[in-house]
């Protein structure tokens, strides 16, 4: 059901919930909360003053905040003052920030005593930039609540029609720069209206707990503008914050969550402990990532809400596929397309539709698109052809309409709902000393998703993982950081010169260091190796050290009996302690050969790290005499043969 009531520009709506429900809680957070008739009245004010600080229609203002009630408050302020609201990561460092800023040509920021310091050292290369401030009053910037308190000597200018450009959000882009998002409220307000509303049936009479950080395009939609135009009250606790994410379920009622896989992990643990229990949720909204089969699963039963898998983008303004609260629920499904929005499966080269079943590009079409990208047209002609965007991921559809993500056409990596593309980190890894040439690719994790993995060549002299990761920390946000740093020989690239990233995923590689000094941190979860081939191929086990190895899953055996000092470390099924137990003790004391067997891990992708791992500890050995024998069945028995 579209709700075509809650399509009205924002003053409208703020006036009509001040005027039925103004005592009403609208947003609060962990230090204050506003009511409809509050925030009518304080964006109102705040509206009147960007205009008297010569902020112009059309101009943009950036809001440069953590998740708080004066971020929700910027939003609806500055589109009352029909500029362009352009929300930026509070993470950003500080060249991240100089480039958003300077791409949008922002003429205003709203930003907090934390990140004050910051912005002034970039305001004074920007003398055109206002600075507003919230919390307490500082010197040189313009105080927040003074503006929002005091009645300005111009009124709101409340007349931003529906289809003016009213948000500008950045996303990640394939040149690895990110793209300002252009939309307006009418695409806005028609996905509230058909998703929002329509089909998770978000109402007045909803209490939302959001935990997303709200510069992201999930909560411009989901938190500010849905809540907004429907009236409902929304607790917003600080992004990911755990412990008060916790604490804030057992102390209020709420019937709306939204979050990542990760977040209702974490809830599911807290509630095995005894201490959670939520009776009066009935819609969990889960994005950045599909959630498993078994935390679906563990998820309903333990709360007796169903998770709701949905896919979305900036580009469309919200939702493309959602999962229905009452509805069926496929394996691995993202859902049914929003109501009003065409989805299609396309060959990629031809554009043409592929059979249902097949894999192929998404391209979806319909009233929530986005205008283009700010000042791109060339990137907005190749995204939005003849009417339909081009989302650059990959999907299949059912027999009954359910739409599966399969992968991406781009290289962008998704770490729990954060974008990071590959280009970026690298031309960062590029700059190092030492580092010849990087590539970075995406590795599966259990809880975030994804993470970014690099590998890097050295140059002649070597490169310092430590100098990596700190211009990595210094240029880039906490969570674009490598999660591994990798020693590789080459980079595999196509003719043409371009990283063939879905190889370089699976080579084997030196593992040089992780970003929390600590191999073991990495690798959490039990695997499994091939077969091993039987010990009396490769021989008789040798006594006491074998022992040891053998407790661990594993075996050493002599190679040859006429060479005892030969010796053959057969890498154990079980737990990356287990490996590292029979290789160490493999390698230790040995003054001849040593050959670590791995079963073909490099070929493998889920074992790859693995092999790297093994391969870093082989390299490491106080003498040169291991060799690393990656190999199964009869390769492996003529390889150590060869080798031994």
């Amino acid at each position: 059901m579209l709700r075509r009531e809650l399509i009205r520009p924002l003053p409208e709506l703020l006036k009509a919930h001040a005027a039925r429900r103004g005592s009403q809680t609208a947003f609060a957070d962990s230090r204050r909360g506003v009511s409809y008739a509050q925030l009518e009245a304080r964006t109102r004010r705040l509206a009147g003053h960007l205009a008297q600080l010569r902020l112009l229609p059309g101009d943009r203002a950036a809001i440069y905040l953590g998740n708080c009630v004066e971020t929700i408050e910027s939003y609806l302020a500055i589109a009352r003052a029909s500029a362009i609201g352009v929300p930026i990561n509070p993470h950003s460092s500080a060249a991240e920030l100089a480039y958003l800023l300077d791409d949008s040509a922002a003429r205003v920021i709203v930003t907090d005593h934390t990140r004050l310091p910051q912005v002034r050292r970039l305001q004074a290369e920007r003398p055109h930039l206002t600075v507003v401030v919230t919390g307490d009053e500082e010197s040189g910037a313009v105080p927040f609540d003074a503006l929002a308190e005091t009645e300005p000597q111009q009124p709101a200018r409340d007349d931003l029609g529906l289809d003016d450009i009213a948000w500008m959000l950045y996303t990640s882009g394939t040149t690895g720069r990110p793209k300002g998002v252009l939309s307006t409220q009418r695409s806005c307000l028609w996905s509230v209206a058909a998703s929002s509303a329509g089909v998770l049936g978000l109402s007045e009479t909803d209490r939302v707990l959001w935990p997303v950080p709200l510069f992201h395009s999930l909560a411009h939609i989901y938190c500010v503008l849905s809540v907004t135009a429907v009236g409902a009250t929304a607790r917003i606790t600080e992004a990911f914050d755990a412990e008060e994410l916790l604490h804030t379920l057992r102390a209020e009622e709420f019937t709306f969550l939204a979050g990542v896989p990760t977040m209702y992990h974490y809830l599911l643990d807290a509630a095995r402990d005894g201490d959670l229990s939520l009776p009066n949720l009935r819609v969990c909204l889960s994005a950045g990532a599909i959630s498993t089969a078994t935390l679906r699963a563990e998820f309903q039963e333990t709360f007796g809400v169903p998770l709701l898998d949905c896919y979305g983008s900036t580009e469309t303004c919200g939702l493309i596929t959602a999962n229905w609260p009452n509805g069926t629920q496929v394996e691995g499904s993202c859902g049914l397309p929003v109501p009003g929005l065409t989805v299609r499966i396309v060959d990629p080269e031809t554009h043409e539709s592929v059979e249902t079943g097949e894999e192929g590009e998404i391209w979806v079409g319909g009233p929530s698109l986005m205008v283009g990208y700010y000042n791109q047209p060339e990137a907005t002609e190749a995204a939005l052809p003849r009417g339909w965007y081009r989302t650059g991921d990959l999907g299949r559809r059912d027999d009954l309409g359910y739409h599966t993500i399969t992968g991406r056409l781009s290289e962008l990596i998704i770490r729990s709902g954060e974008n990071i593309h590959p280009t970026e980190v690298e031309q960062v890894l590029l700059r190092v000393p030492g580092v010849a040439d990087a590539a970075v690719v995406g590795s599966a994790h259990p809880a975030l998703g994804e993470v970014p993995v690099a590998f890097l060549v050295p140059a002649a002299d070597g490169f310092d993982p430590d100098e990596v990761f700190a211009a990595c920390r210094e240029h880039l946000a906490y969570f674009k950081v490598p999660e591994e740093l990798y020693e590789i020989g080459s980079i595999p690239r196509t003719g043409s010169g371009k990283i063939k990233r879905h190889v370089l995923a699976q080579s084997p590689a030196r593992l040089r260091a992780v970003s929390s000094g600590s191999f073991e941190s990495l690798f959490r979860l039990e695997w499994t190796s091939p077969a091993p081939a039987p010990a009396t191929e490769a021989g008789p086990v040798d006594g006491d050290q074998a022992t040891s190895a053998q407790r661990a899953g594993g075996s050493v055996a002599t190679a040859d009996p006429e060479a005892p000092g030969s010796a053959v470390v057969d890498c154990p099924r079980g737990s990356l302690d287990e490996v590292l137990g029979a290789v160490r003790t493999g390698l230790t004391d040995r003054s001849g050969r040593v050959a670590v067997l791995t079963h073909g891990m490099s070929h493998d992708p889920a074992q790859a790290a693995v092999w790297g791992l093994v391969e870093s500890m082989r390299a490491d050995a106080p003498h040169d005499a291991p060799v690393l024998v990656d190999a199964d069945g009869g390769e492996a028995t003529a390889a150590l043969s060869a080798v031994l």
